[in-house]
């Protein structure tokens, strides 16, 4: 039960960082390069898709890495599942204002404040990519130690 618990918050955890790194390396960059009208017009539904991706798997990642501490006294997957469990309220505090500006109906997708707001996007998002990159290697790690 332990290993398994171990397996899932390291594939919860690999998989959450994989995407966002995705986000921040190509699928965002890419959308900047069509202009801003494009990509403040693709934002909202990728961002609607990718939600409920990232969600689940943060917390069925964070969850399981603090069970497993719980379970085994391992120092390391209570920091991992902490780390991870950080990008969700991150993310609610602190991106979802610019996503909601992005989000704006009456925003002008033209405009230099669309530049602006999608360039403070993408360093926020960062921060969620970084947070969950360190955590899936701490968990690798933890779980080759357990092996």
């Amino acid at each position: 039960m332990l290993f398994l618990l171990q397996l899932v918050a390291t594939l919860s955890t690999g998989l959450f960082s994989g995407a966002a790194l995705y986000i921040n390396l190509v699928e965002h960059p890419s959308k900047i390069l069509c202009g801003n009208f494009i990509a403040v017009t693709e934002f909202g539904p990728s961002y609607k898709r990718a939600t409920v991706m990232q969600a689940s798997l943060a917390a069925l990642g964070s969850l399981s890495g603090i069970i497993v501490w719980l379970l085994s006294s391992g120092i390391t997957w209570l920091l991992g599942g902490l780390l991870l469990g950080a990008v969700i309220p991150f993310t609610f505090i602190v991106i979802f204002p610019v996503n909601m500006k992005l989000l704006d109906t009456s925003l002008d997708k033209n405009s230099e404040f669309v530049s602006e707001l999608l360039s403070r996007w993408a360093k926020l998002h960062a921060v969620r990519s970084l947070l969950s990159l360190i955590a899936f290697m701490i968990f690798i790690v933890s779980l080759i130690l357990a092996i």
